[in-house]
């Protein structure tokens, strides 16, 4: 018998750089026993340049990523979702659709690293720490033993996960 594929999908309000990270993480980290997505309740409608530069230094694929409307995860035949992470605290506050699957869901949220000023190299430094933290956070999640813990157990987790500002624990 095949092992449960988990759908997550990760929600930012822009969903060009912290959610499309995550799921590209995601997407190489879960190893097929997750498959991710990412979307946004006010998407900018492409990828930020930076994040899509990152994704390629790391081995990332990219050429399926794209922003879109977290609309497209409450429309008949969207997958059915396991869990549904928000990744800025913006996204975190919206009313969010109702979900097929009705997931588990939590706030990993992250400073904005489209947002951060100053030189090109400290703009990309704060891409490469968002980067380093969402694949801390994603990294302790593929690790925890789904099939071993109760509802309970499973959301106090991964909100502590999200209250982990290293996340390397």
């Amino acid at each position: 018998m095949a092992e449960k594929v988990f759908n997550v999908l990760f929600i930012c309000t822009g969903n060009s750089a912290r959610s499309i990270l995550a799921e590209a993480i995601l997407n190489r980290e879960g190893r097929g026993r997750f498959r991710a997505f990412s979307a946004g309740s006010h998407p900018k409608g492409r990828v930020h340049a930076y994040a899509l530069d990152l994704l390629k230094r790391m081995n990332r694929p990219v050429e399926s990523l794209r922003s879109k409307s977290w609309d497209e995860f409450a429309q008949a035949g969207a997958p059915a979702l396991d869990f549904a992470f928000t990744v800025c605290d913006n996204a975190a506050g919206e009313v969010c659709p109702v979900w097929p699957g009705q997931p588990m869901t939590a706030h990993w949220g992250l400073p904005d690293p489209a947002a951060a000023g100053g030189s090109e190299a400290v703009k990309r430094a704060a891409f490469a720490d968002t980067y380093r933290l969402l694949s801390n956070r994603i990294s302790i999640f593929v690790s925890l033993p789904l099939a071993s813990l109760d509802k309970l157990s499973l959301q106090r987790r991964l909100d502590e996960i999200g209250r982990a500002r290293n996340a390397a624990a």
